[in-house]
């Protein structure tokens, strides 16, 4: 039996983990490097207590409060979540070795594991998935100074008292080394996106009938989808509604709303809702489509976060209208048509641009799949992540024999396989 190169708790509690397809692409990678991996976090439906997938990726799960509003209620979560996470890894490091524990935001309050732990001499990783402090002000209307100054500090923390931060794209490594002050040597950049594998991506899908226009994502305040609903009912004006529809495929807050929005516009002949998909749905509806669309607004938060959906776009080649967003430039370059705002009028003209070029279609096609097949996969994010590991447990290995290296030998079952529905 090979030897475990090191055991790795990840914390993650904004979502079970079967849900979160960026730490299962984590643990499946780490188990592939022979590392041994333990996920905390909240409890899913089907109380699972391994990854599913997985080979041995344990789950040591917590019962979870409903999710309220206001901050005293987002206080009390933060509370739970914290004496929750901390109750079951102490539990833990008294029956087996825990050599490092990655800890994985929201909420920015598990800087204080990062004190146990450095006090032991063992690593502690700062997975930062959200910018807190602007997305509380992106979902609120008058943004209490008070709260914003403790979010701030909360995260300061959590970049501070890490032994190394994984950030998900560029921007929120500069804010980690500008805002938090922290060694650019100890920042790495490992992006979200499906693996080459994940993708049933089919160049000569046959796109018949209408053009499909797809959103595919969280349906939020911040998302501005209603924005894209809006859209249809312009283009509508400029191109009619027989040759096309807008497909919305995902859930939220903000879908009821939006269902009502395009009954009283009368849309419900060119909008359609899907709810939320499974994998094997994704692939189909994304194959099929002949335009995405990307109306995320031009907010702090959302010039400096990579949208899960963008990715997902270009992953299958689909040429993208999006508001011009410093990351969504980052992530699909000339794979996108950009708008300024993502106002209704914008981003109507754009879809009929493309919807009329079907040229203009085929070289972003290109550009788009080149672009996730070269960079953007997980197979190459992969690979960062995994040197990260291997640079900081590299005392815990003395007499390891290395295996295939990360991308080689076995293929590791895929985050398709859980069968979980995209995020």
């Amino acid at each position: 039996m090979t030897k475990s190169r090191g055991h790795v708790v990840i914390v993650v509690v904004n979502l079970p983990v079967e849900r979160d397809r960026r730490v299962i692409r984590e643990c499946l990678a780490l188990e592939e490097a022979g590392y041994r991996v333990t996920v905390i976090c909240p409890r899913g439906s089907a109380g699972l207590t391994r990854l599913p997938g997985s080979r041995s990726t344990d789950i040591r799960s917590f019962p979870q409060p409903l999710a309220g509003s206001g901050v005293l209620s987002f206080a009390f979560e933060f509370a739970w979540a914290l004496l929750a996470v901390s109750t079951r890894l102490l539990g833990l490091m008294l029956r087996t070795r825990v050599d490092a524990v990655q800890a994985c935001n929201p909420p920015d309050v598990f800087w204080v594991l990062a004190l146990l732990m450095r006090a032991l001499g063992r690593p502690f990783v700062f997975d930062h998935h959200d910018l807190s402090p602007e997305l509380y002000e992106c979902k609120t209307d008058t943004p209490n100074p008070k709260v914003l100054a403790i979010l701030k500090w909360f995260e300061k923390m959590s970049w501070r008292r890490a032994s190394a931060v994984v950030s998900t794209n560029e921007s929120y490594r500069d804010l980690a080394i500008t805002r938090g002050g922290v060694d650019p040597g100890k920042v790495v950049v490992v992006r979200n996106g499906p693996t080459i594998a994940e993708v049933a991506y089919d160049a000569h899908a046959a796109r018949t009938g209408r053009h499909q226009i797809v959103y595919l994502g969280v349906i939020n305040p911040q998302d501005h989808v209603e924005a894209a609903v809006l859209a249809a009912e312009r283009l509508i004006g400029l191109r009619g509604d027989t040759d096309w529809k807008l497909v919305v495929a995902g859930d939220g807050e903000c879908l009821p709303a939006l269902r009502e929005l395009a009954t009283a516009r009368n849309l419900d002949d060119v909008v359609e809702f899907r709810g939320w998909l499974e994998a094997d749905e994704v692939d189909v509806l994304l194959n099929s489509a002949t335009v995405a669309i990307q109306p995320d607004p031009p907010t702090k938060m959302a010039e400096l976060s990579t949208m899960a959906k963008t990715v997902e776009y270009v992953a299958r080649g689909l040429p993208v209208v999006a508001v011009d967003l410093l990351e969504t430039r980052r992530t699909a370059e000339g794979a996108a048509l950009y708008v300024p705002t993502g106002a209704p009028d914008e981003l109507a003209k754009a879809l009929d641009t493309l919807l009329s070029d079907a040229a203009t279609r085929a070289t972003m096609s290109r550009i788009a799949r080149e672009r996730f097949v070269e960079q953007l996969a997980w197979d190459h994010q992969a690979k960062s992540y995994i040197r990260l590991w291997d640079r900081l447990l590299l005392q815990t290995r003395k007499g390891y024999k290395s295996g295939s290296p990360v991308g080689g030998g076995t293929r590791p079952a895929s985050p398709r396989d859980t069968n979980h529905p995209v995020t």
